[in-house]
Formats: structure tokens, C-alpha cells, sequence
């Protein structure tokens, strides 16, 4: 989210974002989902499978397998421990990489506008407060000169920089 943030304010490409977003979700995924497979017979591993959230994460796989581990990052409580629990069942690697890159690039592209629209919300509060401080002009986030004057910039400029040259937001 504080990636969508970031875009929002002009200083990351928000496809990056969503990309960065995506690859993170995926790789740590899998590589807790191998550690759940290659380990599931260890000591730490079986006492985590002890645990609530794991019978949780096992007993909804079985219902939903699929459907589980498209959504099982969007579920409060079972994000960390579901790869964990899909590596120690006899879910397929080859499918759970599929499922899990189709879920990983929602997941990416989710996140990242929700930041991205919380961005314009915190904006948008702001400015009707009547600080213009946050403009996402500023490339500080927390004023100082108006950087709408990058051309590269396709966003309209802002009230306050209507008239050209370089404003404060103060």
C-alpha cells in the first residue's frame, strides 16, 4: 500500500508498484510453500501445524483447494501460514506455482490501488482542510516548490499552480 502511496505522490511508477507487489507476494509464497513441503515432517513445522490458524488453513484447502489459494492472501489471520499448510498437503507443486502467480498478480495490482486511491483520499482531505501542503505536486509529499512544471507530468497542474512559475503550498 505504501507503494500505491508513493505513486500516487509521483514518485514511483505505479505499474512498478503493482509489479513489486506481485513478484514479493510470489516468491515469498512459494518459498514458504517449499519449506511447508521439503520440512513437513521436522519438529518446527508439525508444532506449527498445532496451531489454530493451520487446522484453519488445512480444513478450508480441503473444502476449496483452488478456490483457497486464489483468496488465502486476502484472508485476515491465515496469510503467512497458508503456504505453509498447501506445501505440507498433496496439492501438485506445478499447480500451486500456477494458482499462486494468477493470485500474487491480483494480489500486486490490489494493493497497489488501494494505496494509490487512499493517496487521492489523504490528498483530497487535505486540500479540503485547506493545507495544500500535500498537493501531489510537491514531490516531498510535504510541500515546498511546485514540481507540476516537469512536463513529463501528465496530470493537470493544481489551483495553486494555475498561473505558471513556481508556488509555494504553504
Amino acid at each position: 500500500m505504501t507503494g500505491g502511496l508513493l505513486a500516487h505522490q509521483g514518485l514511483l511508477p505505479i505499474g512498478g508498484v503493482m509489479a513489486a507487489g506481485a513478484i514479493g507476494s510470489f516468491l515469498a509464497d512459494e518459498i514458504f510453500f517449499f519449506l511447508g513441503r521439503h520440512f513437513r515432517a521436522r519438529p518446527a513445522v508439525r508444532a506449527l501445524s498445532e496451531k489454530p490458524a493451520f487446522a484453519r488453513a488445512l480444513a478450508l484447502l480441503e473444502r476449496h483447494p483452488v478456490g483457497f489459494i486464489l483468496a488465502f492472501r486476502f484472508l485476515y489471520g491465515l496469510r503467512t501460514v497458508s503456504p505453509i499448510a498447501i506445501g505440507t498437503s498433496s496439492i501438485p507443486a506445478r499447480r500451486f506455482i500456477v494458482l499462486n502467480a494468477l493470485a500474487a498478480t491480483v494480489w500486486g495490482i490490489v494493493i497497489a490501488a488501494i494505496g494509490y486511491t487512499f493517496g487521492q483520499a489523504i490528498e483530497m482531505a487535505f486540500w479540503k482542510a485547506g493545507s495544500h501542503r500535500t498537493c501531489r505536486h510537491s514531490r516531498s509529499g510535504a510541500g515546498g516548490p511546485c514540481c507540476r512544471h516537469d512536463r513529463s507530468r501528465a496530470a493537470p497542474p493544481c489551483p495553486s499552480c494555475e498561473g505558471g512559475g513556481l508556488n509555494r503550498h504553504a
